[in-house]
Order: structure tokens, then C-alpha cells, then sequence
């Protein structure tokens, strides 16, 4: 009889036991940070709806008689390719994975942490009339969807979900509101936004702008919600003007070749006007879906770590056209 009560208190006690382990372990499992979520990033204050946003002041100066009044629109399609890799040429140039987050990837279809000038110039590109240039960004996420795909999980650091491809990519140069443009350089390389504006506590080089595409008069440094039907946008612009003499910046910045003008166009003495970059991505987003930024983890996924590299890889024929269309105010595709 005695042995029987030890034997019933002993599986009341490992009945009770296990009940008490499966509350710590479910507890934990409710308070770890969620891909995306939580202390993870992004937070709630990273978003936005549009209709909350304040329409913006308008475009820049108009173009004076001096100025340069064109546009040019590279046709480089949306990365059917699939081009997809954790490098950053222009920042890390030799270090695979170097980046710690995924970039997809318009333009030259060989571009990856080894390139050099000569690989970017042999090989095969997306854009339709020859451009051997790359454009890339970091990928947007679905994070209530998990990766399947390779590069949807290869990048790892906290940069979890399914990879959103874009809806469209636009790329597009502008001349200056006050001045004719010059020819970039073969290779220059240019980067725009700050990978390390959560942390960094300054916002001077935040330049991503996110929106909604039926309210092209609003833009946002959060994640936009935009009405059912809109497609959410990126507008990411690159600095245009140029110190004459290099084709990378020196130091960690990258940034000393090539300095945004000023408000009203003029560039910063000893600079000269390029033509100027701007990438347009859209995306679709089902209302209320989880949107994140593939990041460094400390940076959270939020919006203002957006950013974009190119390389310049046109011909001096091609160039020479971008600036020809630019000077002489005209509308160009290629």
C-alpha cells in the first residue's frame, strides 16, 4: 500500500511538472522576438497611413534657362532574373555576404562582391538598350510569410519572410534645375540613404522616400498603409554632383566623390552636376500585410535605413546621349 501512494504522488508530480515546463517554454516562446515583430523591428511607430501623411510642398525649383530640363528612362525591367546576393560592391568590394542582408538587383546581370570594371563591362545586362550599369537595393519583406526560396533565407541576421519582387523599377536620370550636366565617369560609383540611420541618431542622410501610388503628393520616411488597390512605393534619389576627380568616396562613407546640391540646385563649390539618379520601386501589398526592409540586425528593419548603390557602367556613347537629352530638355527612353 505504501508503495502504491509513492507511486501515485510521483506521477502527480511529474504530471504537475510537465504542465509548470510547458508554461515556461510556451511563455518564452510568446516573449522571444518574432521575425519582424517586437524587439526585432520594425515597431508599430514605423508605419503610417498615408491619409495621416501631409501632402508635400512640391517639386523642387523649375528648371531656369541655364538649367538642364530632361529626363531619361533606362528600360531595365524588374529582376526577372532573379538577381539576388548578400554583397555590396560599392561599400564592401571582395566580401561575399558582406552586406549581412539581401539586395535584389536591376542592370548588369554578372554584379556581385568580385566584380571589377572589366567583368561589369563583358557582361550581359537586363536593360534594353545596353546598359551594363547595376542598380540594386535591399529586398522588402512579407514577414507573416515564411522564405522558401534560397535567397529568400540565405541572408540570415534576423532578415526573415517572403521576399516581396517588385511590382516596378523605374529607373530614371534628371538633369539640374540651374545648371547643364556633365558626363559621369565610367565606374563611378554612388550610393544614396544610411544603412545605419536607427542607430546612428542623425538623419541628415535619410533619403528613401516611401508612399502610395494614388497619393503621389505624399511621401513618408515610415512604411506606408495604403488604401486597397495602391501599390506602396520607394523613391530612392542619388547624389549629383561630383568632385571631378573620383570614382569611389574615400573613407567608410562613400560619399565624399559625389554631394547633394542644395535646395535651389547649385552644387557645392568644387563639384560639378551629373545627371542625376533616381530609382522608383512599387510593390503590392495586401492592406494590413507586415512589410520590413532587410537590415543589420541592430538597425530593426526600420524604413529610414533605406538605401541604393549603383555602379556606372554606360558607355561614353551612351552617357554622352543621357547628357545630350538632359541639356536639351528632352523626354528619353532607352
Amino acid at each position: 500500500m505504501g508503495n502504491e501512494r509513492r507511486l501515485l504522488a510521483l506521477v502527480i508530480c511529474l504530471v504537475l511538472g510537465g504542465g509548470l515546463l510547458a508554461a515556461v517554454l510556451g511563455a518564452s516562446r510568446a516573449s522571444a522576438p518574432q521575425p519582424g515583430h517586437g524587439s526585432a523591428g520594425p515597431a508599430p511607430a514605423d508605419y503610417v497611413d498615408i491619409g495621416d501623411v501631409s501632402p508635400s510642398p512640391g517639386p523642387g525649383p523649375a528648371p531656369g534657362p541655364d538649367g538642364s530640363a530632361g529626363s531619361v528612362t533606362v528600360e531595365c525591367g524588374r529582376n526577372g532574373e532573379g538577381h539576388y546576393n548578400e554583397d555590396n560592391l560599392v561599400v564592401s568590394p571582395g566580401l561575399r555576404a558582406g552586406a549581412h542582408h539581401t539586395h535584389a538587383y536591376v542592370g548588369n546581370l554578372s554584379a556581385d562582391a568580385m566584380s571589377t570594371d572589366a567583368s561589369l563591362d563583358a557582361a550581359a545586362t537586363s536593360c534594353r538598350g545596353g546598359d551594363r550599369s547595376t542598380y540594386y537595393w535591399p529586398v522588402l519583406r512579407r514577414t507573416d510569410r515564411p522564405g522558401t526560396r534560397p535567397f529568400e533565407t540565405s541572408a540570415g541576421h534576423g532578415n526573415a519572410g517572403a521576399v516581396l519582387p517588385e511590382a516596378s523599377v523605374r529607373v530614371e536620370f534628371r538633369g539640374n534645375p540651374v545648371s547643364k550636366v556633365v558626363p559621369m565617369p565610367r565606374f563611378l560609383r554612388g550610393m544614396t540613404g544610411d544603412a545605419v540611420a536607427f542607430t546612428a541618431g542623425a538623419g541628415a542622410d535619410v533619403r528613401a522616400r516611401w508612399g502610395c501610388s494614388g497619393s503621389p503628393d505624399r511621401s513618408t520616411t515610415r512604411y506606408p498603409r495604403c488604401p486597397t488597390g495602391d501599390l506602396v512605393t520607394r523613391t530612392l534619389a542619388f547624389p549629383s554632383c561630383w568632385n571631378g576627380l573620383d570614382t569611389a568616396g574615400a573613407g567608410a562613407g562613400h560619399r565624399s566623390h559625389l554631394l547633394f546640391p542644395g535646395a535651389g540646385g547649385i552644387c557645392p563649390q568644387g563639384t560639378f552636376p551629373v545627371p542625376e539618379l533616381r530609382l522608383t520601386l512599387a510593390y503590392e501589398v495586401p492592406a494590413g500585410a507586415p512589410i520590413a526592409l532587410d537590415s543589420f540586425p541592430e538597425q530593426r528593419h526600420s524604413p529610414r535605413t533605406d538605401h541604393a548603390m549603383f555602379v556606372n557602367a554606360m558607355t561614353d556613347g551612351q552617357m554622352a546621349g543621357v547628357v545630350d537629352c538632359l541639356n536639351t530638355g528632352r523626354d528619353c527612353r532607352t
